[in-house]
């Protein structure tokens, strides 16, 4: 659905919604490379695997205050998510410590902030946490491995605000990696309010190289995590850049709307491309883009207000009882950028499927 008004605040309701289900015409791909996933129930992590090697996890660290997929890492084993403050990378930034891997959260919840929880290192007072609660489902297979997971959205005083239950479809298709999330959120006490900000939704946060050259100094840590700091003009080996499927690019993209978003770049001689797509039943198709030059790349249906600079103001809530689902598509290719063409025809598969 499509939210669209001029210096008017909206409330949004939404009845009970599904979960995600594949369409009876699926086009997988049920041949060829196998899913498996290893469970490692004292690291807090389940490694998802493609023929041996790891694609991502999916973790539930107590110091992150929400799961996450890290790292995440192409066909040819390339990491594709910043290392910091896990697993420091030599070169990468330090910034925005609660950005790491691959997560979705929102920064107003009943006024509570689960986006920006961790920001300082620890907990913060008027911070939420996503806790995670159980693995419902883990299934591999040839060309699909499927994990559904139960996580818990807990106020400071611990208290549940939402219940939440998100399908992960992890998909092998040659040298490109698809990861499907589709995530059902349940008002399970009184009506939620996820007030208008432009600090959500369904967010990673990208290896440096990346990123997009920047003109400013950049503050840096070596391989210990120690800060040091790189003058702007060297950018060494920093080549990403955005486009989007309305044509826009570079940072420009920030704030705009779109079907999907393509970072593309390279990481030594491999080319990459990281591409999200929205889906057709998620709230305010197409998104709201928060992609940053500094590494933040995320889709935002519930943030306006600083988008269009005070025109459109969206104020979202599910009532006590009722549900809502959020679909997005993330492709990853490995020695290659994709075209307009083959992300559109990814697209509209995701768009089928669920």
């Amino acid at each position: 659905m499509k939210v669209i008004l001029i210096a008017v605040s909206l409330l949004i309701v939404f009845s009970s919604v599904s979960y995600g289900k594949k369409n009876t015409k699926s086009t997988r791909n049920k041949q060829g490379l196998n899913i498996a996933f290893i469970t490692k129930e004292t690291e807090k992590k389940i490694d998802v695997m493609v023929d041996g090697k790891l694609f991502t996890s999916y973790c539930w660290f107590e110091n992150v205050f929400k799961p996450i997929l890290y790292p995440i890492c192409t066909s040819a084993g390339t990491i594709i998510t910043r290392g910091f403050p896990l697993n420091s990378r030599e070169g990468e930034r330090n910034d925005h410590i609660h950005q790491v891997g691959m997560w979705l959260n929102y920064g107003k919840v009943n006024g509570y902030d689960f986006w920006g929880n961790g920001v300082s290192g620890k907990k913060n007072p008027e911070g939420g946490e996503v806790k995670h609660l159980s693995i419902e489902k883990l299934s591999g297979g040839k060309g699909e491995g499927i994990m559904v997971t139960r996580e818990s959205w807990l106020d400071p005083s611990g208290k549940e605000l939402l219940a939440e239950r998100t399908e992960y479809h992890f998909i092998a298709k040659g040298s490109t990696r698809i990861i499907d999330r589709i995530t059902t959120l349940i008002a399970t006490g009184s009506t939620i309010t996820m007030n208008d900000t432009k600090e959500g939704m369904f967010g990673i946060r990208v290896a440096r190289q990346l990123e997009l050259p920047s003109k400013d100094d950049v503050n840096l840590v070596d391989s210990q995590g120690n800060p040091i700091i790189e003058k702007a003009l060297s950018n060494i080996g920093v080549t990403g850049n955005y486009r989007s499927s309305e044509g826009i690019t570079g940072e420009d993209v920030w704030g705009t709307r779109a079907k999907w978003m393509d970072l593309y770049g390279n990481i030594g001689d491999e080319k990459i491309s990281l591409v999200i797509c929205d889906h057709p039943k998620n709230q305010s198709y197409p998104t709201f883009w928060m992609a940053r030059g500094y590494g933040l790349f995320a889709a935002n249906p519930l943030g306006a207000k600083d988008y269009t600079k005070g025109k459109e103001e969206l104020n979202f809530y599910i009532p006590a009882g009722k549900s809502t689902t959020f679909r997005y598509r993330v492709i990853i290719s490995s020695g290659t950028h994709l075209t307009d063409n083959e992300i559109n025809i990814s697209a509209d598969e995701f768009a089928n499927e669920y």
